[in-house]
């Protein structure tokens, strides 16, 4: 019997996915496991592998976005009739249009059909061309071999290709940078005519990616559903550049400031439990569970992995973790589990020298607190005036969740942890 593979759900905010490739034709014989498509999320890319052996009867949508649950491909046996479980209305193979893709209907009768589970593997990089074709020299080569292959530096067409037809793919880049051969630079062409200097940022118009899609339409969301209101403090960091500077002598894992920030917000939240919260509509869900959102910023937009329990980790494993999980999310290594259950997020441009900005709230929190850069300045203190490492922070609320003097009493308590370090062990 065929089988229809559907738009899987790769993530909880996924609404449609974005067909970047097919690696397989109408046709071709597949085996479970192997990679069908390459399908674009609002997180990632990620390879859709077949669950079942047979032939590729139908291809759906050359390439484009597709709703979830959109019926993609089907699977059966050569010569297998398969229409009736598109519906009497759905376009006959031989009149689809390639120019574009055409409209999908589920009708109920694909209802009864049963649909497992698609495995999905997430690839290390958004590959934003729907193309599969290397324009250099013609040479067949998937997106994430081709982004594997810029990334090391490596000429595309120095690469032997062993999937179908020759194409390269991703094991024949690995496998090429194992082997680890000399490769010689082409001759320059010389030429009285000005040559613009290389550059990888592309000018003009360019299709908005599923994960940019995601951002624009959660943060507006945000920002003209929930009544933001922004509250700022200073706080004199002077006792934790002390303790940071006096831990990082000796200690195996070397402490950020960040770090001090995700403890002290943690400690700070359990304490007010309020900030800690989510509006549902019709109810406000206040959370057991400390899970701190740390906003990483990648080359197609910002993610957002999650520390969880933070209030329960010392700084040195908030420390690690947190590096790993930036690491994973500016290689698109991240998981959909790894980005799930926050109730609360930092957002820190002190590293860029950012003395102070105002975020928008994440949902689902109430609340999001933007850390600015640690800056000396003189200061009054004991009636003296002196130099301080002070730095400012804003905590942006959900005012249908969160009110000012709530606000300001969570914001007090932080600004005495990180004051006072010693409180955050207490």
């Amino acid at each position: 019997m065929a089988e229809i593979i559907r738009m899987p759900r790769l993530s909880d905010t996924m609404e449609e996915g974005n067909i970047v490739a097919w690696l397989k034709k109408e046709g071709d014989k597949v085996k479970a496991g192997d990679v069908l498509a390459e399908v674009e999320t609002d997180k990632a890319t990620m390879e859709l592998e077949s669950f079942f052996d047979g032939v590729l009867l139908y291809i759906g949508v050359p390439s484009g976005p597709v709703v979830v649950d959109g019926i993609i491909a089907i699977i059966g046996k050569e010569g297998e009739e398969f229409k009736h479980l598109l519906g009497e209305s759905k376009v006959a193979q031989d009149e689809k249009k390639p120019a574009g893709p055409p409209e999908i209907k589920i009708p109920q009768q694909a209802s009864s059909v049963e649909t497992p589970a698609e495995v999905v593997t997430i690839i290390t990089k958004v590959e934003e061309s729907p193309a599969i074709m290397e324009t250099s020299n013609r040479v067949k080569a998937s997106p994430l071999a081709k982004n594997l292959a810029a990334d090391a530096g490596l000429p595309i067409n120095q690469i032997q290709g062993s999937g179908d037809q020759g194409r390269i793919i991703k094991k024949d880049v690995e496998n090429f940078l194992a082997n680890k051969p000399q490769i010689q630079a082409a001759p320059v062409q010389q030429s009285q005519q000005y040559v613009a200097p290389a550059s990888a940022f592309a000018y003009g118009d360019v299709p908005v990616t599923q994960m940019r899609k995601t951002i624009a339409r959660r943060l507006g969301e945000s920002k003209f559903t929930a009544p933001h209101f922004y509250l700022t403090v200073e706080i004199n960091m002077d006792n934790a550049v002390d303790a940071r500077t006096a831990i990082n002598v000796s200690a195996p894992v070397k402490i950020s400031y960040n770090d001090f920030v995700i403890k002290a917000s943690a400690a700070a939240l359990r304490k007010h439990p309020p900030i800690n919260s989510s509006w549902f509509g019709d109810k406000i869900t206040y959370h057991k569970d400390i899970n701190i959102g740390v906003a990483v910023a990648v080359e197609e937009g910002l993610l957002v992995p999650v520390i969880n329990h933070a209030d329960f980790k010392s700084m040195s494993q908030i420390n690690q973790e947190v590096k790993e999980l930036a690491g994973k999310a500016k290689t698109k290594k991240l998981t959909p589990q790894e980005m799930q259950g926050n109730t609360f997020t930092i957002s820190n441009l002190g590293m860029f020298d950012i003395e102070e900005f105002t975020a928008i709230i994440n949902p689902p929190d109430a609340c999001i607190l933007a850390v600015g850069s640690i800056i000396k300045k003189p200061i009054v203190k004991n009636d003296q005036i002196v130099i301080g490492n002070m730095m400012k922070v804003t905590l942006s609320c959900d005012h249908r969740v969160v009110d000012g003097a709530t606000a300001a009493q969570f914001l007090q308590t932080l600004k005495s942890m990180l004051e006072n370090p010693v409180l955050m062990i207490v």
